[in-house]
């Protein structure tokens, strides 16, 4: 009863409650119907009248836009329009940098036009046509007028450039035109005005300059006959030349320098003085004159004619002109400055100055290539030519000047420099002399000359600037460098080919040699200073030299040799001479190598220095006789005929070798020599003992060996006796007991 009581109870409690929450779902459920009848009407009828203002709203923006465009675009045509009129205007009334000023202000206006993105009229088009139509008009009647300002008056362009046709060339310029006239015709500033708006300034200069150039400054630096003459009359200045005998054939500086300035002078008085508008873009630069455009376009061109027709040549070739140079350097700076007052030239030194004030170096070079090119044309000239040296013949070379002595240079040998300072050695020990003197011999006279050309550069070298001294001491040292180099290479063949030449050669090569041991000597007091580590010096080339003058000699002495052996070859061995056919091969052979021999002893006369001549003909000599005693005693079977023809052969030989040596050109001086041969011919002992045992007997040869201590002795060794005591006598008991001595 309790539970059920509690249950009721809790139930009556809930009914209420729930009710209350039922009524509550229901007010919900009504609001929210009425939220969407709500939000369908906002959704119909609201929105559409809100897109309807919006979409007006942008139709109108849009229309304000499309016709504020129209009217700019209205606006900027008109401007077009009114620019071109006024241009039309001005041009009649030969307004011209107003005309040119409409033409630009109508370009530009058509410019923005055509930058309209999305607007693209076709009229543009047509517009742009006429700009270009008018603009060519503009530009034409410009070119007219700048004609009639400045008019050339040229020979027929078939002609060269030549002295003739610039006598004929005259440039007329308009000055202002006469009062009288009906139109006064624009003066030349509107005219340049003009085209320097139009941005046409530049090539019209251009093609002035290159008129300028070509027929008025160019001629007046290459020809120095011509002169400018000036004319003026009431309208018009002609500048034209007269051609001069000229008293040179090059101008000096100063005198190229001042007709220059005269032409300058006078373009600038009668057409560059104009001041330029710059065209819109370059406002901010100021204003630029006609002369300083001008400048810009042909200075260079100018600059580089008057160095290399003009100051090239007028570096000094010697130090002392070096001096009298200030005065070129100075006119340079004048001329220069001419130029910067008429404006034709801005800024600092420029390339002409800076070459005039670099005349030390360019003298160096100058003086070094010329040394350069007369040491390779005295090197490529004929060895042949030649001068005969004594002891006592020296190089002539100008005196060295003494410290403050000026310029006077008086000629001195350069024996007496080597003597002053040579013979009076440290310890006093007197050489004599002939110590440092060459032997008499024949040398290329183009070779002494080369060494003349080397003292002079270097007595050159003692008086310039320490660059230059420097410059032409290894110029020196170049020239023995290319001699080198240049002579055996150019002179191949003749060396190899004629036996006097590769004399003389080896005489050049020997007097070279020679005078750089003593070389850097003289001038060491100025040289050393300069120098580093006092290498002043010649010496390093001193072996090299000998070297090539030794092994061009011997390479002529083994061609002879070689020709000696080839003769000998010819004569069957010197076999069985009993035979005429044999003996004659044999005699022709042995002429034949007297021949070569007298032939050579010939064209080395009076060339070689004579100990050398001495040596080479006893050193060929001496190849015949060896080659005959091998041959002979090689044979194994001598008959006695035999025997009596071999030994007339080897007669002539002894008769007449030592013929051969003439050394000198007097034969009374000869005779020495030739008495002398045993010396110099290593086998002639040999020879002459093998003529003994050819016509010997047996005893005589024994007595001749006398136990291996007599002259045979000396000269063969036991077995080649004992071959020829063989070959030359029957097998007898005699025999035998002679070849039992023989030991």
């Amino acid at each position: 009863g309790e539970v059920c009581n509690m249950i009721n109870k809790k139930y009556n409690e809930f009914l209420p409650s729930m009710q209350s929450a039922e009524d509550l779902v229901s007010q919900v459920d009504g609001l929210s119907s009425n939220i969407d009848l709500l939000k369908a009407g906002i959704e119909t009828e609201v929105q559409r009248d809100l897109n309807v203002a919006v979409a007006e709203f942008t139709e109108l923006k849009q229309q304000l836009e499309r016709d504020t465009l129209v009217l700019s675009v209205l606006k900027k045509l008109q401007e077009f329009d009114t620019a071109m009129k006024e241009y039309n205007t001005a041009l009649l009334e030969k307004k011209y940098v107003a005309a040119a000023q409409r033409l630009e202000k109508a370009r530009s206006t058509l410019k923005m036009l055509e930058s309209r993105k999305g607007f693209e009229l076709k009229i543009l088009k047509a517009l742009g046509t006429e700009l270009t139509v008018q603009t060519q008009n503009m530009l034409y009647h410009l070119g007219e007028e700048w004609q009639r300002l400045a008019v050339w008056k040229l020979p027929p362009s078939k002609e060269s450039s030549s002295l003739e046709s610039a006598v004929r060339s005259e440039l007329h310029l308009r000055t202002v035109p006469a009062k009288e006239e009906e139109i006064a015709g624009p003066p030349v500033a509107s005219v340049l005005q003009a085209f320097a708006v139009l941005g046409e300034l530049h090539t019209k200069l251009k093609a002035f300059g290159q008129l300028l150039l070509k027929y008025i400054l160019k001629p007046l630096i290459s020809y120095p006959s011509l002169q400018p003459l000036t004319e003026e009359e009431s309208d018009v200045f002609i500048l034209r030349f007269k051609s001069e005998e000229p008293n040179l054939d090059r101008c000096s500086p100063m005198e190229v320098f001042d007709k220059l300035k005269l032409v300058f002078e006078v373009l600038h008085k009668y057409l560059l003085s104009v001041p330029l508008e710059r065209p819109a873009e370059h406002k901010e630069e100021g204003r630029v004159t006609l002369a300083e455009l001008l400048g810009d376009l042909i200075w260079e061109e100018l600059s580089d004619c008057l160095i290399q027709n003009c100051l090239v040549n007028s570096i000094p070739t010697t130090s002392s002109k070096l001096e009298q140079y200030i005065e070129v350097i100075k006119s340079t700076e004048e001329f220069e400055k001419a130029l910067k007052s008429m404006q034709f030239l801005k800024g600092d030194t420029t390339d002409l100055l800076k070459y005039a004030r670099n005349v030390n170096s360019h003298f160096a070079n100058k003086k070094c290539q010329d040394v350069i090119v007369a040491a390779r044309n005295l090197m490529t000239s004929e060895i042949h030519n030649t001068v005969k040296l004594t002891p006592d013949s020296c190089v002539a070379l100008p005196r060295l000047p003494s410290p403050g002595a000026g310029d006077d240079l008086k000629t001195q040998k350069t024996c007496d420099l080597l003597h002053n300072d040579m013979v009076n050695l440290e310890n006093e020990t007197k050489l004599s002399q002939y110590t440092f003197s060459l032997p008499t011999c024949r040398i290329s006279s183009s070779v002494e000359k080369l060494m003349e050309l080397a003292y002079q550069t270097l007595l050159e070298a003692t008086a310039s600037t320490d660059q230059c001294c420097v410059q032409l001491f290894y110029s020196v040292r170049n020239i023995f460098q290319l001699f080198y180099d240049v002579v055996p290479t150019y002179h191949k063949e003749n060396l190899q080919k004629l036996p006097q030449l590769a004399a003389i050669h080896h005489n050049n090569c020997m007097y070279i040699a020679h005078h750089l041991l003593t070389l850097g000597h003289q001038f060491r007091y100025r040289l050393t200073n300069i120098l580093c580590d006092g290498a002043a010096t010649f010496v390093d080339l001193v072996p090299g030299f000998r070297r090539l003058g030794m092994e061009c000699f011997l390479a002529q002495i083994r061609v002879q040799k070689g020709e000696i052996l080839e003769r000998l070859s010819s004569a069957r061995n010197f076999s069985n001479m009993d035979d005429e056919e044999n003996y004659c091969a044999a005699n022709k052979a042995i002429r034949q190598v007297l021949h070569q021999l007298k032939r050579l002893g010939k064209v080395w006369q009076d060339v070689l220095p004579v100990n050398v001549y001495c040596k080479a003909m006893g050193t060929l000599l001496n190849t015949a006789l060896s080659e005959i005693v091998a041959r002979i005693a090689a044979l194994e079977d001598i008959s006695a005929d035999d025997a009596d023809r071999l030994h007339s052969l080897c007669r002539t030989m002894v008769e007449e070798g030592p013929q051969v040596f003439t050394p000198l050109p007097e034969d009374d001086k000869n005779k020495k020599y030739q008495e002398e041969v045993p010396i110099y011919v290593k086998k002639w002992m040999t020879f002459k003992e093998l003529m003994i045992i050819l016509q010997a007997n047996l005893q005589e040869i024994v007595d001749q060996w006398a136990d291996g201590k007599g002259p045979l002795a000396a000269e063969f060794s036991a077995a080649e006796v004992k071959s020829l005591i063989r070959a030359l006598f029957q097998n007898t008991e005699r025999r035998a007991a002679a070849l039992a001595k023989i030991k």
